[in-house]
């Protein structure tokens, strides 16, 4: 994977639905890192054509990140999505699946496994340093929220 890559479209965040929770942490890790994403639960308006949409990103964005679940691999719109930027040369080298959770990813393509990835299976502080370390990016975690006292004895009594 060429170094210093770093996006300057937009990456794509390929996704079951049902993995939105991680996505959403994803996407905010991005964008505190200045790193520009579509994500279709944010760039996608109520009454706007949601197919039509999802193209015209796919056309747009420079980077491509598949996030690999069980429920991911049976996708039929991730599938659609790899197999479009599969076949586009401006993806070249510039697809990343994100393992979250273990999951036979040759089922959604044969090719999968040959590319490399960034593992958060395990730790994801982990996978978020193999992923921006890719682009050449230090990752930076997010900071630690410090309870006021109060807010905190507060909390522990519910």
């Amino acid at each position: 994977m060429p170094r210093s890559l770093k996006p300057r479209k937009q990456v794509f965040l390929s996704h079951s639905s049902k993995d939105r929770k991680f996505v959403l942490l994803l996407a905010r890790t991005l964008k505190r890192h200045g790193i520009p994403y579509w994500y279709s639960a944010t760039h996608i308006a109520i009454a706007r054509q949601w197919h039509d949409e999802i193209g015209k990103a796919l056309r747009r964005c420079d980077w491509f990140l598949v996030v690999l679940t069980p429920d991911a691999v049976k996708s039929d719109w991730v599938k659609r999505e790899l197999l479009f930027v599969l076949s586009d040369n401006r993806y070249n080298q510039r697809i990343i699946p994100l393992l979250l959770k273990k999951c036979n990813s040759s089922d959604l393509s044969w090719t999968l496994p040959s590319f490399q990835f960034a593992d958060f299976s395990k730790d994801i502080e982990v996978g978020y340093r193999k992923l921006f370390g890719l682009w050449g990016i230090p990752f930076k975690p997010a900071p630690k929220i410090r309870r006021h006292k109060k807010q905190e004895k507060k909390r522990q009594s519910r």
